[in-house]
């Protein structure tokens, strides 16, 4: 198996290199890269490797960036000490995401999905293209349709269509149904983005996980912030981060 390697921080390059090595020594890295601008020149002057392994914040750019400039059919598991990213990163062919610093059994389950996904794909046709189609992108049945919360005594199931958002506070996470009831939920904010469906909530900042029906006013705050007026209220002031507007308006013209 060919790998390339996208990460900046060299000592963390190696030793994601020596892990990989320890999980199959016949691994050969091809190329340790530490910037979006060598990556794009890597890819252009050479063949794909089998599988990618990057970082999202590099030396000059986010890695997403080598996605605008080259077009990749290529399998890519994100290392990052970010979690925020998620989202963005599985639409890019991405086939797992790793947080940083690498564990080794989270890396060998993800070189094992790679490989599964592999077969799967080879089965079917020796078309890379349908590996890209098996990227664990779960279907619209599988997105959490229902939440079962507490209500003081009363436990209560509650249909994701009442829900307007979700927010973070204190590190609990609540839902905010249409009627306002604000209910604290077992769930993150990151997991959350994984089990509900992507195009009915979108995850605009560490703390705010919001449905299309609860934006009821966008503004331009600055030229990098956007500014959301919700229903019912938020409790805080409510912002698009600046590296995700891009795709908080494609997801709006969904």
């Amino acid at each position: 198996m060919k790998v390339l390697i996208i990460e900046d921080e060299n000592l963390t390059a190696r030793r994601l290199e020596s892990l990989l090595l320890k999980y199959d020594s016949s691994i050969e890295v091809l190329a340790k890269i530490p910037s979006v601008a060598k990556a794009v020149q890597w890819f252009r002057e050479n063949p794909s490797p089998d599988l990618v392994f990057m970082d999202i914040h590099l030396d000059d750019d986010l890695g997403f960036r080598i996605f605008e400039q080259v077009q990749l059919l290529v399998p890519i598991i994100f290392t990052t000490a970010y979690d925020e990213y998620m989202i963005q990163a599985f639409k890019v062919n991405s086939i797992d995401y790793l947080l940083k610093p690498v564990n080794y059994e989270e890396l060998v389950a993800a070189l094992h999905k790679y490989q599964l996904l592999k077969k799967q794909a080879q089965a079917a046709t020796p078309d890379l293209t349908t590996l890209l189609n098996l990227l664990g992108k779960p279907k619209e049945t599988d997105y959490k349709d229902r939440f079962m919360v507490t209500v003081g005594t009363k436990i209560r199931s509650i249909e994701t269509s009442e829900i307007a958002y979700f927010f973070l506070e204190e590190k609990v996470a609540f839902l905010v149904t249409q009627d306002g009831l604000h209910l604290p939920v077992d769930y993150s904010l990151d997991k959350l983005t994984q089990i509900l469906n992507p195009r009915q909530f979108f995850r605009i900042s560490r703390q705010y996980l919001v449905s299309l029906p609860a934006i009821e006013t966008i503004h331009t705050y600055s030229s990098s912030k956007l500014k959301l007026d919700l229903k019912p209220k938020a409790r805080h002031e409510v912002f698009v981060s600046g590296d995700r507007i891009t795709d908080f308006k494609e997801w709006l013209g969904k």
